[in-house]
């Protein structure tokens, strides 16, 4: 089990109240996770309360959950869910949650020398609040910065080596 906690800060920079909360609000996190075999599973979630902002924007108590699940699969490719649950605890009743449900397919792998995480994931929202999205879509290209044991980098170099004498020589290719 891994697990970690601290803060959640939500920092206003929508260029209009309209387009954002138009307040700073802060409040606790929390994550934990578990590798068994081929998954990856677990929670974070925080909930954030206005400390400042906008006199004119409502006051802020929101909740964020998002639980993950992903299945391993080989050549680095995934099968994953990880909806992000949200609460607005201000919102009128019947009209506070919005809870995704689906998941999608993923694959890190190299692009040219960079490591890299590509995903996609499409949710359909069984709970909205009122003017929200019915759906919802995942898109992301993360660039990855192993941080590799000096026993891993040798065995990297090694096998990068081995590669190189296995290919023919310039020489004697003429």
């Amino acid at each position: 089990m891994i697990w970690g906690a601290g803060p959640a800060i939500v920092i206003p920079t929508a260029t209009a109240d309209q387009l954002g909360q138009g307040k700073l609000s802060l409040g606790p996190g929390v994550v934990a996770l578990s590798t068994p075999g081929h998954w990856v599973i677990g929670t974070l979630v925080n909930n954030v309360w206005s400390v400042a902002g906008s006199g004119s924007c409502p006051a802020v108590n929101q909740m964020l959950l998002q639980y993950f699940v992903n299945y391993n699969m080989k050549k680095g490719w995934y099968l994953s869910t990880s909806p992000i649950v949200t609460s607005d605890w201000k919102a009128a009743s019947g009209n506070q949650w919005t809870v995704p449900v689906g998941g999608g397919v993923g694959r890190i792998m190299k692009l040219g020398f960079q490591p890299v995480n590509i995903l996609g994931q499409f949710y359909g929202n069984a709970v909205h609040q009122d003017g929200a999205a019915s759906w919802s879509m995942r898109l992301q290209i993360q660039l990855l910065f192993p941080k590799f044991t000096k026993e891993q980098e040798k065995m990297i170099l090694e096998k990068k080596l081995k590669e190189l004498d296995q290919q023919p020589h310039e020489a004697t290719k003429k």
